[in-house]
């Protein structure tokens, strides 16, 4: 077997450069099928590496297929494994409207491609763990770039340019990256203010707006820009709560509700002050469900299906663009 380069101070990990070595070696087929690799002690003391870290690659190896363990034996190389695209998704959260993005992202790709999904939980340092252990094992990697309020690009941006930009695509947030990306994002500051404007001739009824914008939320603040902006050029009040029961809610006011358990306290409110969404009221709910549907709540929402979907052609068509993600406002009598 050909020597490996390691680098030791590299962004990838010992593990994934020796792992990543043997299957490229095994997809060029410079390592035949039933090849015997080198025993740990030795590939250790010949390239430079712990006996730990050569255990761990060859570990993931036989867990990826590429190599199999005769017991007493040693490790040998399988067959060249499938050709299908592989992809690295990378969420901040599981929800409803992850499942529709995900689930167009893989109808649309087709069965020729392999989906492995993790969550990095808005935090970077599981985000570079996940990035370091997998560089260069996948085609291309989608990531949700959302992270807790507070955390600076400095902490996220080297791990997204460690990707090669030919293989990164940016989902549901778009950044100012030093080369170029695909991205299918939303634009949370223009996205509501557009929203907004397009039922002026309903808002003139409300004297202001109040977003209820949770306290440990990892809502996108940009909604609050956004809203404060159209609140600015139509004299209206703006303000931002944390949560609709700290304050008794005011008539003539039209609430930006983004979570569920909000939604509900502010309508049992209503209903117990004997106010009306749509005349003393206006509630506006943040994504579509079938429950804001039946109550009637007006909604502005991003098309999540089109997301997944978009996302999916980028990588298929291997076009490297950005693309704004259709956003809408469904009026109901809630506004």
């Amino acid at each position: 077997m050909n020597h490996i380069p390691i680098e030791k101070q590299g962004v990838t990990t010992k593990i994934m450069q020796i792992f990543n070595f043997i299957v490229n070696e095994i997809e060029s087929d410079k390592l035949q099928k039933n090849t015997q690799l080198p025993s740990i002690t030795v590939f250790s003391k010949q390239h430079g590496v712990s006996r730990d870290t050569v255990e761990k690659a060859y570990k993931k190896l036989i867990q990826e297929g590429y190599v199999k363990a005769v017991k007493g034996k040693g490790n040998y190389i399988l067959e060249k494994k499938d050709k299908r695209t592989r992809i690295l998704l990378l969420f901040n959260k599981l929800s409803s409207y992850k499942k529709i993005i995900y689930d167009a992202f893989l109808d649309t790709l087709g069965d020729n491609v392999r989906v492995d999904l993790h969550i990095h939980h808005y935090n970077p340092t599981v985000l570079e763990e996940i990035i370091k252990e997998n560089l260069g094992s996948y085609h291309h990697y989608v990531v949700m770039p959302h992270f807790l309020h507070g955390v600076q690009e400095k902490d996220y941006m080297p791990i997204l340019m460690s990707i090669p930009s030919d293989k990164l695509l940016l989902l549901d947030k778009n950044l100012k990256l030093a080369t170029p990306h695909k991205a299918v994002y939303q634009d949370f500051k223009f996205d509501i203010y557009e929203a907004l404007n397009s039922v002026t001739n309903l808002m003139v009824r409300y004297e202001g707006i109040i977003v209820v914008f949770p306290q440990h939320s990892q809502h996108p603040v940009e909604l609050n820009e956004g809203v404060m902006k159209f609140c600015l050029e139509t004299n209206k009040q703006f303000s931002v709560i944390t949560a609709t029961t700290k304050e008794t809610i005011r008539p003539r006011t039209v609430y930006v509700v983004l979570t569920e358990s909000d939604l509900a306290v502010l309508i049992k409110q209503c209903r117990e002050l004997k106010y009306q969404p749509g005349k003393d009221i206006g509630i506006l709910s943040f994504n579509e469900t079938v429950l804001k549907e039946l109550l009637d709540i007006t909604v502005v929402t991003t098309d999540f299906e089109a997301m997944g979907r978009n996302a999916a052609q980028l990588i298929l068509e291997n076009r490297c663009e950005q693309i704004k993600n259709p956003f809408y406002l469904i009026q109901r009598s809630s506004i």
